[in-house]
């Protein structure tokens, strides 16, 4: 038996953009480990390329500001009696076209970024909860509470998602055993983050304060994921896993700071 223990067990796996996501590792791994496994893409023209990675999996379009695409998926799976033992929650936007100072957010970006990358999480888990196992495992990819200025208002939309995990473990546990978790995850060289404004030199700098001074993958992120979705991981709910090589723990890193000091 692989360690995992999810053979023939079924994921949902939303946000599999192309092959540097952390979505397609993560489904990756589990496809490896014997697991079965139905994709989710926000838009239509994602559809193609996926097909192309997973050809023998499901995939749904699901664009997540429309409600019914959700109540469609759900309706679909519960047909043909589909059983879920867990979930990966990997959609994120926000319009960082023209990078503003936070109090200029306008409440129509906010909205948009808050839609897709946080409320989905709780708006999906309700709409799916009849087709959840007792004791299935929903894990949401967050970002690592560096507070980088140019996240802009992505930051506290993450944080938000990264609370909600708690209320929804709290909420699922009055009927199952369903457990939720976040993955917050350090700069990862993804074509998502390529579109963050200063994005390189966040990824550049943050590098140097791992302690191993070597980045963080997209792999040690989906290793994680892959952990928290199976039943390993049964004692791990309503929290978040940091994934970062260190850097949390490094931000005054000797190295850097005589960097920084003989340059000033």
């Amino acid at each position: 038996m692989n360690f995992l223990d999810i053979e023939n067990k079924t994921f949902f796996i939303t946000g599999v953009a192309n092959k540097k996501s952390v979505a397609y590792f993560s489904a990756k791994v589990l496809k490896e480990a014997g697991a079965q496994l139905i994709f989710s893409v926000q838009r239509e023209e994602q559809l193609a390329k996926v097909e192309k990675l997973f050809p023998d999996s499901t995939i749904y379009l699901m664009d997540v500001e429309k409600e019914e695409t959700i109540d469609h998926i759900a309706s679909s799976l519960k047909e043909k009696g589909v059983k879920l033992s867990g979930l990966l929650h990997s959609i994120a936007f926000a319009n960082l076209l023209e990078p503003k100072p936070y109090h200029e957010t306008s409440w129509e970006d906010w909205a948009q970024a808050d839609r897709i990358s946080c409320f989905s999480l709780a708006q999906i888990c309700g709409k799916f909860k009849e087709l959840f196992c007792e004791d299935a495992s929903v894990v949401t990819i967050s970002i690592s509470d560096t507070l980088a200025t140019s996240y802009g208002f992505m930051g506290p939309i993450k944080a938000s998602l990264n609370a909600s995990v708690a209320y929804l473990a709290k909420s699922f546990s009055e009927f199952s055993k369903v457990r939720f978790n976040a993955v917050w995850a350090g700069p990862l060289k993804t074509s998502a983050s390529a579109g963050i404004p200063g994005y390189i030199d966040n990824y550049l700098f943050a590098e140097q304060l791992t302690m191993r001074k070597e980045a963080l993958k997209t792999t040690e992120v989906a290793d994680t994921v892959a952990f928290l979705l199976s039943p390993r991981a049964s004692g791990i709910n309503g929290t978040g896993i940091r994934v970062d090589a260190g850097l949390r723990a490094n931000g005054f890193d000797q190295a850097v700071v005589k960097t920084v000091a003989n340059n000033i």
